[in-house]
């Protein structure tokens, strides 16, 4: 191939890689160095070698391919088939890329190659080198006579997208026999728990297109529709303003399924009378949201489905106005002082019986909250009180299957700079009477 030729080889593929690539918002490749320079500093002189799932390993193949959580937060990278290597003291960082695969990419389209001249630039590494080359550029840089690998290792006989590709590493007598292995993902957790600028931007934008679909599902909602119709509504809406994907399986459930915390068939005609319960999410730039909202069929609430809507919104409002940056936590816990969860239980059960005048709470049967990020139960320190930065979900519900009648709000919070709470989710209608007024036609 002439020089002129190869020129304009690499000036099309690297269009269309960054296409690629802008087709996700991404944060500035600064942001991702500073990950990995963090992530450094914790690894106290150990290696980092972290691989990307293959095209075939993607772990979401019914909405194509998605990247790992972890390999994303440190690189910003989308395409599979990569690897990461960080070495500590020196520090080094390198991305490795697969060479082309001209038969594969075919299928698949074009990728960015090791050997394109602006991949450093592109990518934001110091150095990009192809795949073949990780074995040695990583004894190049081991210790002696004690060397620390970090990866992410699979726990309880389960494997990651990194177990195969570090057997290879290690087959043969060249692989030193004094290297021990740790879990990267603990370290990686610790830094994924409190959100930079740009992450909370992601999920602002995940939250305000979802709200926009969960408004536009209690305006369509009636009785004679179907459950299925209100998620394919749901995700159409969040789908247009920007979502590549729904941040977990949609729950719609009506009726006794308003009961069923993860009911998934979403295919029940909605009944008048009925209270709908919708946990619906979309996922914006790999980033997720979780919100959810109660209503009734009809556009009417009972009065008792009024008065047990109207205990699990004072309950969220209690955990909100009990919170305190740095002190804080969502963990399930009756006995601790400053779980939020037990101000939500205890408010819940001391307002409001069942039909055998027994309290309430028995029937609030899941956790309180969860951080949200990269993941819709993202990862975090659990031993970290709520803290500035951090994002996580307020959620509490009664479910009473003996009255198919189940109630959840669940609404998505940072903690600003000052400490206080931001709810995310804002300009969803919280109260009995906003829900009624949304549904007027």
């Amino acid at each position: 191939m002439s020089m002129r030729k190869q020129s304009l080889l690499i000036c099309l593929l690297t269009l269309v890689a960054c296409i690629c690539v802008g087709a996700t918002e991404r944060q500035s490749n600064a942001d991702y160095h500073a990950r990995r320079a963090a992530l450094a500093k914790q690894m106290e002189g150990g290696t980092l070698v972290l691989f990307a799932p293959t095209e075939a390993e993607g772990p979401n193949n019914l909405y194509g391919f998605r990247q790992d959580d972890n390999f994303f937060y440190l690189t910003g990278w989308l395409e599979p088939g990569a690897a990461l290597l960080i070495n500590s003291n020196p520090y080094v960082e390198i991305l490795f890329l697969a060479e082309h695969n001209v038969t594969q990419e075919k299928w698949t389209g074009p990728k960015l190659g090791p050997e394109n001249p602006h991949a450093p630039q592109q990518t934001g590494f110091d150095k990009v080198e192809s795949l073949d080359k990780m074995h040695d550029e990583l004894l190049k840089l081991l210790p002696q006579p004690r060397a620390t690998v970090y990866s992410d290792l699979g726990a309880n006989g389960l494997t990651t997208a990194s177990t195969g590709p570090l057997e290879w590493l290690r087959r043969g007598n060249s692989f030193p026999n004094y290297v021990s292995f740790k879990d990267a993902k603990p370290l990686i957790a610790r830094l994924r728990t409190v959100k930079d600028a740009g992450e909370l931007k992601m999920i602002s934008r995940a939250s305000d297109a979802s709200v926009a679909a969960h408004l536009a599902a209690l305006k369509a909602i009636h009785p004679g529709l179907n459950e299925r119709e209100i998620s394919a509504l749901m995700q159409y809406e969040f789908g247009k303003r920007g979502c590549e994907r729904p941040a977990y399986a949609p729950i719609v459930g009506s009726g006794f399924f308003s009961t069923v915390l993860h009911y998934s068939a979403d295919d029940r005609t909605m009944q008048d009378g009925d209270l709908v319960v919708m946990d619906v999410g979309g996922e914006y730039s790999m980033y997720a949201t979780d919100i959810t909202r109660t209503a009734p069929v009809n556009g009417k609430f009972t009065a008792r489905q009024r008065e047990i809507y109207n205990i699990v919104l004072a309950s969220q409002e209690a955990a909100m106005q009990a919170f305190q940056a740095g002190k804080s936590k969502i963990p399930t816990s009756r006995t601790d002082p400053d779980s939020l969860y037990k101000v939500a239980f205890d408010y819940i059960n001391t307002h409001g019986k069942d039909l055998h005048g027994e309290p309430l709470g028995k029937y609030f049967i899941h956790g309180l909250g969860h951080h949200v990020g990269l993941n819709v139960h993202d990862a975090n320190d659990s031993a970290l009180p709520l803290d500035k930065g951090m994002v996580f979900t307020l959620e509490p519900g009664i479910y009473i299957p003996e009255e198919k009648l189940g109630v959840r709000i669940e609404d998505i919070f940072a903690v600003g700079q000052d400490g206080k709470l931001i709810m995310l989710s804002h300009g969803l209608p919280r109260t009995a009477d906003e829900v009624e007024a949304a549904m007027k036609k």
